[in-house]
């Protein structure tokens, strides 16, 4: 079992005898999520620590999304849980880079590969994400990665 796996599990149990119930419910759709990705596919398989980041960073940005949605349709309430749910899981992530971490990391992978317009933008995006490593949404690095290439 992963070791990520192993603290949410361990995490869920303490806050099921805690009674913390937003915490309890937000840790038991993770780990269900991370056992659909475990039997995704011909056979059931262990996911690593990367790959369990991988199913909570989705999981989070649905949280994020649904907040915006709720709270756009004046559902306040339902957008605030939303909202906890996300910070239950943001936890268990890395911290986001700041923007001008960002700046930096994506300006040294476009010079590296000395992308300069609009049609590398795919390698760009390539380049800029594995520079980036998890540590920034898609939507921010695309942003970035944009402005740079002057798009």
């Amino acid at each position: 079992m992963s070791t990520l796996k192993d603290r949410l599990t361990a995490d869920m149990r303490s806050a099921l005898k805690a009674r913390d119930e937003l915490t309890t419910s937000t840790l038991r759709m993770a780990l269900a999520a991370v056992g659909t990705a475990e039997v995704a596919g011909k056979a059931k398989r262990e996911l690593t620590d990367d790959e369990v980041l991988a199913v909570l960073t989705k999981e989070a940005k649905k949280r994020r999304e649904a907040a915006t949605a709720f709270a756009d349709a004046g559902r306040a309430e339902q957008a605030a849980k939303e909202s906890a749910e996300g910070e239950v899981l943001d936890r268990y992530l890395p911290t986001q880079l700041s923007d001008a971490e960002l700046t930096q990391l994506v300006s040294g992978a476009l010079a590296a590969g000395g992308f300069t317009g609009k049609a590398q933008m795919g390698p760009a995006m390539k380049a800029a994400q594995a520079a980036v490593a998890g540590q920034a949404e898609g939507g921010r690095v695309a942003a970035e990665v944009r402005r740079q290439l002057g798009l």
